[in-house]
């Protein structure tokens, strides 16, 4: 039985394109090992595979990228391995060193454009580190996937190297799960968020154009680093009726609540290739939940929703233009799109997208 040892920078918890990816490999024969990094808030792991977290003495910044990547190299160093499946570029160097040295096979799946993401846009010297990191690795990477066509294509146009596409949709939600909300709902349509709270999500935008939606709530589920400045707005702006927020949820719970929605919302700002090339997560957690969208006009989100006309590509950015069109979106109900969303969600499941992950390592070079 080969054995993949896998890893990432994050607690493991709530990463379901890699649990999903962990999962497919046991089922279909592969000894698992999948490492993280153990915060003070993780919350208890069980998986069918193994699983190792790491504490560390730096969470962020410099110091926690350097150590981690340093433990990681050891340990995936010494560790019993037949191939080594680094998650994104902040596992690549170490994994990449490691692979070299125990002369083991090495895959790379680029979750997205890392250089690329607003941390680092504005920040040219943590830009450029990360940039020869890739500049010298990718381009001698034989396996290596991604989560949309336009990052595959990016990766091919700038290092001459071909990328398969295994995007990040959710399982086949089967039957409708019984949760609700811990606020008072009755008689209000419900526009949801979820994901992560930081800088370019559309969120200091949706917050604004909620003074102009009635009837509604907008919930936010989730947590990051612009949790409490988008608080403060819903409190200067006296909307603490019409804006609820609720913590990251575990997988499973976050599922029950998407399917309470009425409209899921994805307006991502265009703060670079990182985002233009964009398909969130949550994007398909709506279609599997089988709640129409609302989605940014960017690239890729824009080709999923025209394609199977399950929503709407904002119009105008503009507070109370988005008000309008939402207040029409929200007049259709469900049925409208129904038999769109149902197409889409039997189409753009992981149970697809998981057949073209094993041949990818059926086939490692």
């Amino acid at each position: 039985m080969k054995r993949i040892v896998v890893s990432v920078t994050n607690d493991l918890v709530t990463d379901q394109r890699v649990h999903k990816t962990c999962t497919t490999l046991f089922n279909n024969g592969f000894d698992i090992l999948l490492i993280g990094r153990k915060l003070k808030n993780s919350h208890p792991i069980v998986r069918d595979y193994t699983t190792r977290r790491i504490k560390l003495l730096f969470n962020k910044g410099a110091l926690f990228y350097a150590e981690y990547n340093l433990r990681l190299f050891f340990i995936l160093l010494f560790t019993k391995k037949d191939i080594l499946l680094a998650n994104d570029l902040d596992t690549l160097l170490a994994n990449y060193l490691a692979s070299k040295i125990s002369k083991k096979k090495l895959v790379y799946d680029s979750h997205e454009l890392f250089t690329e993401v607003p941390e680092l846009i504005n920040r040219p010297f943590q830009q450029n580190f990360w940039l020869k990191i890739e500049k010298n690795i990718l381009p001698k990477l034989k396996n290596s996937y991604t989560v949309c066509d336009s990052i595959a294509m990016h990766y091919k146009k700038k290092y001459s190297v071909n990328f398969q596409v295994i995007r990040n949709v959710p399982i086949q939600i089967k039957n409708v799960l019984e949760i609700s909300f811990p606020f008072e709902t009755y008689g209000k349509k419900i526009i949801l968020y979820q994901g992560a709270l930081n800088k370019g999500r559309g969120l200091e935008l949706m917050i604004d154009t909620m003074q102009y939606i009635e009837n509604s709530i907008l919930v936010i589920i989730g947590s990051g680093d612009i949790e409490n400045s988008i608080k403060a707005q819903v409190q200067n702006l006296n909307l603490k009726n019409k804006v609820k927020f609720i913590p990251r949820k575990i997988p499973i719970e976050l599922k029950k609540m998407t399917q309470l929605a009425d409209l899921g919302i994805s307006i991502e700002e265009d703060l670079g290739l990182n985002y233009k090339y964009a398909l969130p997560n949550k994007l398909f957690d709506y279609i599997q939940a089988q709640i129409p969208v609302l989605v940014s006009d960017l690239d890729e989100m824009k080709q999923i929703v025209q394609k199977y006309n399950f929503g709407e590509v904002i119009i105008d950015r503009n507070p109370e233009a988005l008000a309008t069109q939402i207040n029409a979106l929200l007049l259709k109900n469900k049925d409208f799109y129904a038999k769109q969303l149902q197409k889409a969600s039997v189409e753009l499941c992981w149970e697809n997208e998981s057949k073209k992950l094993m041949k990818i390592f059926e086939s490692i070079e």
